[in-house]
Order: C-alpha cells, then structure tokens, then sequence
C-alpha cells in the first residue's frame, strides 16, 4: 500500500470507528458507470459537507491491495447487486490536490510544479511494484505498463480538485500545467479508455464553462444547482439528523433551526454534516463555519456591490428569497459581470441554498425556470451578521434595519 496509490482502507476505517452517517450508497451510481463512456464523475459542494470522507470510503472500497469486506458489509452498498463486481478490484490513485499546493508553500516551490511532483510521487510508487518499469517511460505509459500487467484498471480518487484554480497567486501556467496532467489522464484516446475505470473528482466549485478546461469536460457534473441522483448523499437528510439526535439525546429543533435549510435537487432538508456533529457532540449551538477559509472572503463579493448586490444582502439577511440566475455563472472566483454570478458563487460556497421553481401559472402556458435563493439557516445568517459587524459595513448595516422593519 502506497501514499498515492493503492491507500488502503485505513482512512475510511478510522471514520466508520467514529460515528458515520452511512453514505454508501453513492457507491452503487458510480459502479453503474464502469464500463460505459460516463465513468468520469464530478462533484461539487461547500466545505465541510463530506468531500473527504467521500474520498476515503471509494478508495477503501476499490482498492485491490486490500479485503474491505469487513467494512462494509453492515452498510447499504453490501446490499447492491454491483458490491461484489467490483469490491477491492482495481489500483487506486488518490490525491488530495490541498496537501500539495501545502506542501509547496512550506517549501517555497511556485505552484507550477505540483503536476510534476504528483507525477514523480507516482512514478515512485509504481515502480516499487515494478521494480524493472524503464526510467524512460512517460508516467502514462509506466501506468498502463501497470495496468497491463497486473490485468486491473485505475480508478481515480481527486479531492479538491480545483483548489488550484480557486488559489488566488495561482498564474494561468500553474493552471495550464495541472490541466493539461489531468487532460493526459482524462480526455486521452490513448490512455483513458485503456487504464481508467473511473474517476471522482469533487471539489468546490463546478468546471468551468469556457474551453480552459477542455481537459475536463468528459466529466458528468453534479453541483448544489443540479445534484440529481447524489442528491441524498450531499450533507445529512433530516431523517438521519432526528436519528442522531436522539442517540445523543439533543434538541432536534435548535439542530434543524441552526443547521438545516439547505435545499439539494428535489432534497428540502439538507443539513450541514459538519456542524452538526460538533453540535452533537460539543452540546453547543453555535457557529462552526468561522473554522474555513471561505469565510473570509465573503466581505470582498459583498462589497462588489454590483447591480445592487448589497440590497439583495440586506434582504437576504432580513429573511427574504430574491430571485437568482445562475445560468452565466463562469464557475471561478474572479469573473463576475453581475450581481447573480456573485450570489451564485455564494450558493456554491454554502452561504446561500437555491431551489428552480417554475413562473408560470398558467396551465396553457409554458413553465419557466427560474431560481430561489435564500440564507438557509441560523449558523450561516451568524456568519453574514458577523462578518458585517466585523467590517463596519453601516450603510449595509441600514438596508438591513429598512428590510427587517419592512
């Protein structure tokens, strides 16, 4: 077992010794896609909703160098006609994009260089299983060299994948770099059907909608926008949440009032799994969002102030839903030509929830779609109340007092 390739079980074995909410069952719709032409899979959610774990449970399940029937077999997957076809069947390559944009800082490397560090890390480790693999190769062809034989494809685990392209010293040759390492991986007529069985990638942010990730737009895309079937598996559904409290003997009605709200695909009560479990555990009620870094920045996309974004802000605050367009969204953190891209990113981060509803009353008529945005729960108007105190905001300060007046 390796620090990159084929992990182990271990990581998804200290979390399931802990209390874990089974979310197994995403398992399952990612095996239906092995062997077809949409086993690339991406998915987008705020921190703190589950990303890693996500990432440790895949891989202890479809890594070959382990036996993780043990571990799952008092979970749902166990229950899926697809468990055993593919259980610890294939190597799995596992990166967490953060711990190596982390490292390069420490020691002072540009971020230009972590697609060649992932790629020597690699190389590295195949080359402890095959030990004669040539020097010379491609880390590609070392890949498929492994591939072939040891008669098992790659599944590929990326967690945060887009924390490079979301970092703001990163250049556009820093990006340039590490899409073209996933392009080599992903949209490759010589690699990718050959060595790659799947791939999960999840992230914050959904890709981009411009040809600068052309690299990645095989990919089947899930976000808060449009989750489709992993719709249950993005934070805690309340059923699980009442489960929970009760195990722990806690208020059921200041958890949902502080932690739920957030409506995901056809899903209206999504919790956040993060604060609830400190809650739970802690017996505190309170904010556990000042803990990211996304934080920190929400006063910069306020004080854009485009089109009116600081109203919408204070009738957020007050309680209200204002229509959002996220259509023209281009899935970064620098691009915003209105105040709906602003407040879309808001969404993605977690600040806001979102909900299509339809304006058409009319039966004779056609629905048209249109978005609902609003503050989802106590926990997160803390934080817009916070940050504002914090930055002396007093105009945005008086739009509040008018909306909640009003």
């Amino acid at each position: 077992m390796g620090t990159y390739l084929n992990p182990g079980n271990g990581g998804f074995a200290r979390i399931a010794n802990n209390e874990y909410v089974d979310k197994t069952g995403m398992i399952g719709l990612l095996n239906k896609a092995i062997g077809t032409t949409k086993n690339l899979t991406c998915i987008s959610r705020p921190r703190r909703f589950g990303k890693s774990y996500a990432a440790q449970m895949l891989c202890a399940y479809y890594d070959a160098t382990c036996d993780s029937h043990e571990l799952f077999e008092k979970y749902s997957i166990s229950k899926d006609p697809s468990y055993e076809q593919h259980l610890n069947k294939y190597h799995v390559i596992d990166l967490d994009i953060t711990n190596f944009i982390s490292e390069s800082r420490k020691e002072g490397l540009s971020l230009r260089e972590i697609p060649m560090q992932i790629s020597d890390a690699l190389r590295r480790e195949v080359e402890e299983i095959l030990p004669d693999v040539t020097k010379k190769k491609s880390l590609n062809d070392v890949l498929i060299e492994l591939v072939n034989r040891t008669g098992k494809k790659i599944v590929f685990v990326l967690d945060e994948w887009d924390s490079i392209i979301r970092e703001p010293d990163t250049d556009e040759e820093a990006q340039r770099r590490y899409l073209n390492l996933l392009r080599g991986w992903f949209k490759n007529n010589n690699f990718t059907p050959k060595a790659v069985a799947a791939a999960y990638m999840t992230g914050i942010l959904p890709i981009k909608k411009d040809s600068s990730q052309s690299a990645i737009s095989d990919f089947q895309e899930y976000s808060m926008l449009d989750p489709q079937d992993f719709a249950v598996y993005v934070g805690f559904t309340e059923e699980e949440v009442q489960k929970l409290c009760r195990l722990h003997g806690r208020n059921f009605t200041a958890i949902k009032r502080w932690y739920d709200g957030y409506t995901v695909g056809d899903r209206h009560s999504v919790y956040n799994p993060y604060s609830v479990m400190q809650a739970l555990d802690t017996g505190k009620i309170k904010s556990y969002w000042k803990k990211t870094s996304a934080a920190e920045a929400l006063m910069t996309y306020i004080d854009m102030d485009q089109d009116g974004l600081q109203e919408d802000i204070a009738r957020l605050i007050a309680g209200e839903s204002i229509v959002v367009d996220p259509d023209f969204f281009q899935n970064d953190v620098k691009t915003f030509t209105c105040k709906d891209d602003v407040l879309t990113l808001l969404i993605h981060l977690g600040y806001l929830t979102y909900e299509e509803v339809t304006d058409s009353y009319d039966d004779d008529e056609e629905d048209v779609l249109t978005g609902l945005a609003w503050i989802p729960n106590e926990e997160v108007r803390s934080e817009f109340d916070k940050t504002l105190r914090k930055a002396k905001h007093k105009s945005l300060v008086e739009l509040i007092r008018k909306y909640k007046i009003c």
